[in-house]
């Protein structure tokens, strides 16, 4: 018997190559040479466009300097987006990480613990990622260390190349600076729409965060790509009525609105169709993993906020969704990132397409646009 280690002769590996040669012909002539050019010239345009935009969020948005410490978090969904940022950072600097992480369960879930060690270590931290870090302790705890973040969970190559993205972010940040003044000393939020939703609540106006614009260029900082939204916490224990969710929630586009009846600031029924009881579900095993005295926690209305994006298109992606010029949005779970009490592990937002919205007596959306 012939050793399968043993070296082929010179006739041998002749025949090899000529049958190798004549399987690629077969395979080239099975693909038409226009597909093949096709193909190829939308590789290298998406890939220029990838690129383009990394080098927006490098260089203007994050303002990366040279020799700062940069750390950039991906999952398997997103690979394609860390390797065009990891590549326009190593132009500013060459101290850049790119890790993998394991793509996480839902919003709000820590990353791992090395994963988390490392934020901590960095000066910026770009996390494109399938569920969002934002309201996670790593987060917090990078933050506190000085590290300036932007987070970009749901974030897709096609999202990241169009849509919110391609925003002038220094006229979002003019627009959100603008609306300082009109926000200040509001303390009552009413919140309608054509569809059911009626609810009111307090804040203290000195909570409003509006520096989700885009610019994330001093220590501490953070903010979503794309930017574009003015958001605050509600005060606990405040909120009272009906919202009723009819643009997405989470990633989904809804076909039917979910119905969220609150009470003192929680959640107490939701109503919908098959998706209500997907989130009944979700938010139970959410509670499950907490102590029984701060399970009806997960159900806290943790946040609210506007859309300020002109670009932005509402695509089921709830990173883009919410930042919809016109928009507003409620999300459900931890508000710990925003001074609340309610550290859950869980954080979900829904968007309200055409809301009318009072501040005090003073009215700032109708139907879905701004009253001047």
């Amino acid at each position: 018997m012939a050793s399968p280690f043993r070296r082929k002769s010179k006739e041998e590996k002749a025949a090899l190559d000529k049958e190798d040669s004549e399987l690629e012909e077969v395979v080239q002539a099975e693909v038409p040479e226009d597909e093949n050019t096709e193909n190829k010239t939308d590789d290298l345009a998406l890939q220029e466009a990838l690129l383009e935009s990394a080098k927006r969020v490098t260089h203007t948005c994050m303002d990366i300097r040279r020799g700062e410490n940069v750390l950039i978090v991906c999952d398997p969904t997103t690979g394609e987006i860390g390797q065009s940022l990891h590549r326009t950072a190593t132009e500013r600097s060459d101290r850049v990480l790119l890790i993998v992480m394991p793509k996480g369960r839902h919003h709000g879930e820590e990353p791992p613990s090395p994963v988390a060690n490392l934020m901590k270590q960095q000066q910026i931290v770009i996390a494109p990622t399938k569920y969002s870090l934002t309201h996670t302790r790593a987060i917090r705890a990078a933050v506190k260390e000085g590290a300036r973040v932007a987070t970009m969970p749901g974030m897709t190559a096609e999202m990241f190349v169009s849509g919110g993205m391609t925003a002038d972010f220094n006229q979002i940040k003019k627009d959100l600076a603008e609306l300082s003044g009109t926000l200040r000393r509001k303390r009552l939020i009413h919140v309608k729409d054509s569809n059911g939703t009626d609810v009111e609540f307090e804040v203290s106006w000195r909570d409003w965060k509006l520096d989700d614009n885009g610019i994330c260029n001093r220590p501490r900082m953070i903010t979503n790509l794309p930017a574009g939204k003015a958001f605050v916490l509600p005060r606990e224990g405040t909120m009272n009525g009906t919202i009723v969710i009819n643009g997405t929630w989470e990633s989904t586009v809804l076909e039917e609105p979910l119905e969220l009846t609150v009470e003192n600031g929680i959640v107490i029924d939701i109503k919908g169709d098959s998706t209500a009881a997907q989130i009944r579900q979700q938010f139970g095993e959410a509670a499950s993993r907490l102590k029984s005295r701060d399970r009806e926690l997960v159900w806290t209305v943790a946040e609210f906020g506007f859309g300020m994006n002109p670009k932005a298109q509402m695509t089921g992606h709830v990173l883009e969704d919410e930042k919809q010029l016109g928009t507003c949005y409620f999300s459900i779970g931890d508000n710990t990132s925003l001074g609340g009490n309610a550290s859950v592990g869980i954080h979900i937002p829904g968007v309200i397409s055409k809301p009318s919205v009072w501040l005090d007596d003073t009215q700032v959306l109708d139907d879905g646009k701004f009253v001047a």
